[in-house]
């Protein structure tokens, strides 16, 4: 169990285009949610009493959307500049003139409770702190494709946020600071302003998202569980011409018998992929006693649980179908079944199994009365309350 973080507030700058990453990178998705509601909740599940998150005029219902049944935070619009857009959450922000007060870019979205911590720590001695890591590339000079000397790196630091200050010690300093210089970042303006500014080790996935690519590594920063569903389905025989099996049309002297299509296949492997999430079955979402359902393709069933996977940051890993019965023979179809499964979930086709056995004559496949079939489906999910690892995280 963790330790209660002594009282703090947050600023959540959030008011930049974007031009770089290819505009208003602070709604995009990752991992499954916005880039700005990583830090708003990182920051209040760490025990911030008050965020400001300050956003473009004209944003207002974007940011709402992103930060949808979240508590304990609160709009600012931005300015011009960063700077600006920190003062103006400043001052919507207002005091206790001595609390500790985070501010933080939300384009670092993998903020872990650890670097919280550190900065808040490091307050009680100094005017400020700034999570940061040493450079460790070797460094050069150059001159268009030709080097022309090299940096010594030793005292040299990549600054990240958040950066935490005293209320009345960042805001005094901005009001110091020369209106027509710009501002690196707050650790500057309070240093210029005789503060001194402390170093705190920071996080490699505490990473800034500037370019389209970055939004790559940092899904692959995210730790991800690994999860197991399985579903189970059954249907009696009826009169027919034809059967639906995993997707393919199958003739026979007889047809399954069901509200929809009675696809056995795709309704076990719908419900093996919603089992995985924890998100209730086929029933939940496609009542049966629905008539809009009546006679529907069980496509439809398979492609929405896949599209609430996909929409938690979540993807599918591998099938597995097994089909019990009797008759129809499975074995001549069984490659067509594979290749759409394939083509409806987007998988490779080694991701995809399907088979069938029978029961020997047992039981109700074995008398010929109906057909079952059984799925497992195996996912990825992000783990979003670890996802930037070494503490108690998100």
């Amino acid at each position: 169990m963790t330790s209660p973080l002594p009282a703090f507030a947050a600023i959540v700058v959030a008011a930049g285009s974007g031009s770089r990453a290819g505009g208003a990178k602070q709604w995009r998705e990752l991992g499954g949610q916005p880039v700005v509601r990583w830090s708003v909740q990182a920051l209040l599940d760490a025990g911030a009493e008050d965020v400001v998150v300050v956003v473009p005029t004209g944003a207002e219902a974007e940011a709402n959307d992103a930060l949808f049944e979240l508590t304990g935070w609160r709009l600012a619009l931005g300015g011009a500049a960063r700077a600006q857009s920190v003062q103006n959450g400043l001052t919507a922000l207002g005091g206790p003139a001595k609390r500790p007060v985070l501010i933080h870019d939300a384009a670092r979205p993998l903020l872990d409770r650890g670097v919280i911590e550190r900065v808040l720590a490091a307050l009680d001695e100094v005017d400020g702190a700034l999570p940061a890591l040493p450079v460790a590339d070797s460094l050069r000079r150059g001159s268009e494709d030709l080097v022309t000397g090299e940096v010594e790196r030793g005292d040299l630091w990549r600054a990240q946020t958040p950066q935490a200050f005293r209320y009345d010690t960042i805001t005094s300093a901005y009001a110091a600071w020369p209106a027509d210089q710009p501002a690196t970042d707050e650790a500057t303006v309070v240093q210029r302003a005789g503060g001194r500014v402390r170093i705190v080790p920071g996080d490699a996935r505490l990473m800034k998202l500037t370019y389209p690519e970055d939004f790559a590594m940092a899904e692959a920063y995210i730790p991800r569980q690994i999860r197991v569903g399985q579903g189970f389905d059954a249907h009696r025989w009826g009169p027919g011409d034809a059967v639906w099996l995993c997707g393919v049309e199958i003739p026979h002297d007889q047809t399954l018998i069901g509200h929809s299509d009675a696809d056995a296949g795709l309704h076990a492997l719908t419900d093996a992929i919603l089992g995985a999430m924890g998100d209730g079955d086929i029933g939940d979402h496609f009542p049966p006693t629905d008539p809009q359902w009546k006679g529907a393709s069980s496509d439809l069933f398979l492609i929405h649980a896949v599209e609430r996977l996909t929409a938690r940051g979540g993807r599918l890993v591998n099938v597995d179908v097994t089909l019990i019965c009797e008759r129809p023979k499975v074995k001549p179809h069984r490659q067509t079944m594979r290749e759409r499964l394939s083509e409806l979930l987007a998988l490779p086709l080694d991701a995809v199994s399907v088979k069938a056995t029978t029961t020997e004559a047992m039981g109700f496949t074995g008398r010929g009365e109906g057909l079952a079939a059984q799925a497992l489906a195996t996912i990825e999910l992000p783990v979003r309350d670890q996802a930037a690892g070494d503490g108690a995280g998100r």
